[in-house]
């Protein structure tokens, strides 16, 4: 599969820093300068992920990365932005973006990012087992997920964090672990991440987001996947 990424940025040097810099990593780079052009190209170009700048003229990175969950779900986003605030972060992670990193970046921690993020999309040659667990169904080939047969859009990241669950029922995984599990050794950032896909994957799975039956707290650990 070609590693096409495509840049959604409306600085110029910015996008030529990092073109240049992806090139030199072997990705094919295509750029946008605006949201609106961000979201055609991503449908028509089939980039396998999309680097999104939160602040762009025309529609904002956020209304891009909702759109694109909604057209594109299986596509990989990772967020830039300029902010230092919170909110702003986990604002983008509730959107439906894998990952997010802070300007200024260093470019060797953003081609990090992205292979660790390509390794989640990757779809394994070999294992056609199915996953099976009450009313949930995990295709590990095809990576459909489904409850009571039917099918549940998820990014994939939440792919890779309720593949682990379901392959290690009843294991209670710390914050740190599926850090390291499903955003790689080399992330650097905190475990809210984390907190924010769990909490995004129970309000799409669970019949009570608020009272989770499957994706279960471990209180003072992390979370496990209920073991019957």
């Amino acid at each position: 599969m070609e590693e096409k990424i495509l840049l959604v940025e409306d600085e110029e040097n910015i996008r030529k820093f990092t073109r240049i810099n992806l090139e030199r990593e072997g990705f094919t780079v295509i750029e946008a300068e605006t949201g609106e052009l961000g979201v055609e190209l991503a449908q028509s170009e089939n980039p396998l992920v999309v680097i999104l700048d939160i602040m762009l003229p025309g529609i904002d990175g956020y209304e891009v990365c909702r759109i694109l969950r909604e057209k594109v779900p299986n596509i990989g986003i990772i967020m830039l932005t300029a902010k230092t605030q919170e909110n702003d972060k986990i604002l983008g992670l509730e959107r439906g973006a894998d990952d997010y990193l802070s300007k200024p970046f260093n470019p060797k921690e953003l081609v990090l990012r992205i292979k660790s993020l390509i390794r989640r999309l990757e779809k394994p040659v070999k294992n056609t087992n199915v996953i099976t667990h009450g009313p949930y169904q995990l295709d590990l080939y095809s990576k459909a997920f489904k409850k009571d047969g039917v099918y549940i859009e998820l990014t994939p990241t939440e792919l890779s964090i309720i593949t682990l669950f379901m392959k290690n029922p009843g294991r209670a995984f710390t914050r740190n672990e599926l850090l390291d599990l499903n955003w790689g050794e080399e992330f650097v950032g905190d475990t809210k991440i984390v907190d924010v896909n769990i909490r995004r994957l129970r309000s799409k799975i669970e019949d009570n987001p608020g009272k989770p039956k499957y994706l279960e707290t471990v209180w003072g650990t992390g979370y496990r996947w209920k073991k019957d």
